[in-house]
């Protein structure tokens, strides 16, 4: 009963932080004509209810809703509505996919399990978008963690319906796709394709051919569907579209790819790189299925995608910092080093939305709750780095190679001493007056150096997790 006490005290704990957050600014807000994502998400209640589907929302105040007079419609009670109905989809979603995922958590206790569960809600970047900038990201990601604890524990079809349904309300959960497709095919194939394995992929299709069609039968008609996916897919926008923290923003600084190749070459390259840097983990996840592999693999694919696919915003770095919350009790240094690096990548965002404060509170709130609930600066051995079996097969080849974990710390240090400096520099600072962006475009750029070695770190121990395995067999 008192663990559950205490598990209590934490979502407590994480709905505070999370409404003291929406007490502040958020996108758009008093900035006609434009507005911002506060405004894009009343928007489509907007036309949702007056086009074909409309009456139950005007019974709450129909001039919240009201066809094109109500644009850029902001109200204390409306802002308050708002605000509750992402604090209520937390609530329903997220919150509960979080504690009990945390709950299931095997060789650790429970003391640990609380503490996991309390970083996990004190993640800053989900926070700071869902109740400061203001968007809906805790549905998707909540279903796509109910898929991962379904899959996790063998309730497939289960798991499989929870990740269609995240991927149906938002198109950006396709980072997750590729893991969950070779995990599953994975199981198919050691069941054996000839018995048990052809009957589960023959369950797993019509669970998500169903699950698509129902989601998909309001718009039946071609033009609808047309219009729906390109939408989905705004491949009109460009390789890039704002100051990300990916291959190609950063690269644009040195080779204006956008402007020197046609578009169809663009999409081509970002597909090849995609493709090229997430197939090995991919190729190990289907010949090896396991809940660890799956996990750390969730990291390496949506991380792959953020880096190099086509048109992507700041915010879908939320689509990796899942994941690697997943993994915090497993490599408590290596994910609150990433964890803070997604929030810093996001700053010239925050710092438009006027949500300079909250960011560097909970972002230090977090901080804080990590290393003393993990103690993350004395797990930085080649065993708490699960760099292990990686160093003995470096010293076949180079038996002078030795893992100091100093030359790790060093680096985390260097990355947080230059994401505080680059932050006073962005807020104290004027950018000169031929380069408007050049702090942003800084953050964009160290941020990206950040994911490429987090994305080299976490393909080593996808690939060398089997030789971890036997090297431990041999020692027992």
């Amino acid at each position: 009963m008192e663990k559950w006490y205490l598990m209590a005290i934490v979502v407590l704990l994480g709905l505070i932080v999370r409404w003291t957050v929406s007490l502040n600014s958020y996108s758009g807000a008093g900035k006609p004509p434009m507005f911002g994502d506060y405004e894009a998400q009343r928007h489509w209640q907007e036309i949702t209810f007056n086009l074909p589907v409309k009456q139950w929302a005007k019974f709450i105040n129909p001039d919240w809703i009201a066809l094109h007079s109500s644009r850029g419609y902001e109200s204390q009670a409306h802002k308050l509505f708002m605000r509750t109905t992402v604090l209520i989809a937390d609530l329903l979603i997220y919150i509960p996919a979080v504690v009990l995922y945390c709950w299931c958590l095997k060789e650790i206790s429970t003391k640990k399990k609380i503490a996991h569960a309390l970083c996990i809600l004190l993640y800053p970047g989900l926070i700071l978008i869902d109740y400061g900038h203001f968007q809906y990201n805790s549905v998707s990601l909540g279903f796509a963690l109910w898929g991962v604890l379904g899959v996790s524990c063998d309730w497939d079809l289960l798991g499989s319906l929870a990740f269609c349904l995240a991927i149906n309300y938002k198109q950006m959960e396709l980072y997750h796709s590729l893991p969950f497709f070779c995990f599953l095919l994975g199981k198919c194939f050691k069941k054996g394709l000839k018995g048990k394995g052809f009957v589960l992929l023959i369950k797993l299709v019509c669970t998500v051919v169903a699950s698509f069609i129902l989601c998909w039968l309001p718009f039946t008609e071609r033009e609808q569907t047309q219009q729906v996916l390109r939408r989905l897919f705004p491949v009109d926008r460009g390789l890039f579209e704002d100051k990300v923290a990916n291959i190609w923003c950063s690269f644009s600084i040195f080779l204006k790819i956008k402007d020197i190749l046609p578009r169809h070459i663009q999409i081509i390259i970002s597909f090849c790189f995609t493709f090229l840097s997430l197939l090995p983990a991919c190729i190990k996840l289907t010949l090896q299925p396991s809940p660890k592999g799956f996990r750390f693999t969730l990291v390496s694919c949506a991380l792959s995608f953020f880096l190099f696919s086509f048109q992507v915003h700041e915010k879908s770095i939320l689509l990796v910092s899942l994941p690697v919350c997943l993994v915090l009790s497993e490599i408590p240094f290596m994910s609150t080093w990433f964890l803070l690096v997604s929030t810093f990548s996001m700053l010239p965002l925050l710092l438009k939305d006027e949500l300079l404060m909250p960011s560097v509170v909970t972002t230090m709130a977090f901080f804080i709750a990590c290393a003393i609930s993990f103690s993350i600066f004395e797990k930085t051995s080649e065993e708490e780095l699960q760099l292990k079996s990686f160093s003995i097969s470096v010293r076949k080849y180079l038996p002078c190679f030795k893992f100091f974990p100093r030359i790790i710390q060093y680096l985390f240090l260097i990355s947080v001493i230059t994401m505080v400096l680059l932050t006073l520099i962005t807020i104290t600072l004027e950018p000169p007056q031929k380069l408007p962006d050049l702090f942003s475009v800084l953050i964009c750029f160290v941020s990206c150096l950040n994911f490429l070695f987090f994305l080299v770190y976490f393909n080593i121990i996808i690939m060398w997790d089997s030789k971890n395995r036997r090297n431990q067999k041999k020692i027992n």
